[in-house]
Formats: structure tokens, sequence, C-alpha cells
């Protein structure tokens, strides 16, 4: 009980961070419910995934061999130092690795996408707060989708093909990394389909192959260092991510 609380309070400081991104409503628009009341009612649904997720990593991980080493030193009052230190380089790196590829995969295909997408899209990256990106995109994320979502795939792998005995073998492991990083690439559609623009198989490709890639980063790290490893890579990306994007307007 004690983990749980642990991590969806830390999730929670993400869905909150929504809090202060502007909807886009038109200014025309009458409704009956103030500005505060909707933006209040659109954080009851990541809140839902988000207790949904910490309670399938917190009943399954252990079971097949996954952990939040750093959450769990907290929980159990033991070294925080050394659960987190493993995690730390790692997490670096892949954050290092995934903003280079990220950002040349940005450079080389921009020129190819639709003018008014590229527009529309980056007002909306402006609108979001470096404190957003990195609470929801760094932390609320990593929660949903390898600590719940990536968990809940491996463990069902490991219980249809083995009913649950001895230690998940890599194949499970690699094919809910794969699964997970392609629906994170996924869920990131309706963003583009909201900005009201002509979205084409480019579009769709570059979101969903861009996003992908991280996904596949992070869930390497969740597997093999920590649910920790793999935030600390998403911060690290959010970072590089806006710091590239403040030189290069």
């Amino acid at each position: 009980m004690k983990l749980f609380i642990i991590l969806w309070l830390t999730g929670m400081t993400g869905v909150i961070s929504l809090w202060g991104i502007n909807l886009p409503i038109p200014e025309d628009e009458k409704f009956l419910l103030p500005l505060w009341a909707i933006k209040l009612l659109s954080l009851i649904q990541p809140t839902i995934l988000l207790s949904i997720a910490v309670l399938i990593g917190v009943a399954l991980a252990h079971k097949v061999g996954l952990s939040a080493p750093l959450a769990e030193a907290v929980s159990n009052k033991t070294s925080i130092s050394q659960a987190i230190q493993p995690q730390v380089l790692p997490g670096l790196i892949g954050g290092l690795l995934g903003s280079i590829v990220l950002i040349a995969i940005n450079f080389f295909t921009k020129p190819f996408l639709p003018s008014n997408f590229v527009m529309k899209a980056e007002a909306l990256s402006n609108n979001t707060s470096f404190l957003t990106r990195i609470l929801y995109g760094g932390l609320t994320e990593e929660l949903l989708l390898r600590w719940g979502m990536m968990t809940l795939f491996v463990w069902i792998g490991w219980r249809i093909f083995t009913n649950g005995q001895g230690e998940p073998s890599p194949f499970y492991f690699v094919g809910a990394i794969a699964l997970s990083a392609f629906l994170f690439g996924l869920g990131h559609l309706p963003l583009a389909f909201a900005l009201g623009t002509q979205v084409n198989t480019l579009i769709v490709t570059y979101i969903i192959a861009g996003n992908s890639f991280f996904g596949l980063i992070a869930g390497y790290l969740y597997w093999n260092q920590g649910l920790e490893a793999a935030m600390i890579a998403h911060i690290v990306f959010h970072i590089i991510a806006v710091t590239a994007n403040y030189f290069t307007r």
C-alpha cells in the first residue's frame, strides 16, 4: 500500500501540472460550466488511468522481475543512494541517445510535413510548460506506459505461455517493450488530430515512429535498470528537446 501511495503521488504531480495547459477552446464558444470546472473535469481521466497503472505495477511487477528501486527504497526505508545510483548513468545515456535520434528525425522530416501542421504543432509545444513536460512526460507517462502497461504485457505473456512458472523469458520483455512503445507512439496521434489540420500518412508515421523509438529505450531501461532509469531518460529528453528548440527558433 505504501508503494502504491508513493508512485501514485509521484504520477499525480504530472496530472496536476496539466492544469496549466490552455485548452484549445474558441473564444466565442459558450459552455454551461466555467473554464476552471472544465479543466478540473479534464483531469479525471488521467487520474483514473494513473491509478489503474500504478495498481497493476504494484501487483505484478515483482512477479515478473521488474521494479521501481527508488520508490521501493523509500517505501521500505532502505538506502536511497544504493537504489538510484545504478540507474542514473544508464538513464542519462538513454535520454541523450533518444534526444539525438529524435532531434535528427525532426530535422530531416520537418521540411516534408505540411506547414500548417508544423506551425500548430509548434504552437502547442510552446504552450506546454517545461514543468508539465518534466512531470507528466517524465514521471506520469512512465508510470502509465512502463510500470502499468509494459508490466501487464510481460505478465500476460508469462501466464499464457508458461502458466506463470519460472522466470519470464526475455522474449516476453522484448515483446512487451515493443508493444508498449508502439502504443506510446500511437497515443500521441489524438494530439495531431486535435490540431485541426490535415493528418496524412507521413504525419502518422512521423509521430508513431519518433515516439515509439523513445519508448523502446525507456522500456529497455525499465527492464534492465528499473523504472526510475526510464524516468531519468524521459526527463533528460525533454530538457534537451526544450533547450534545442530554444536555440533553433
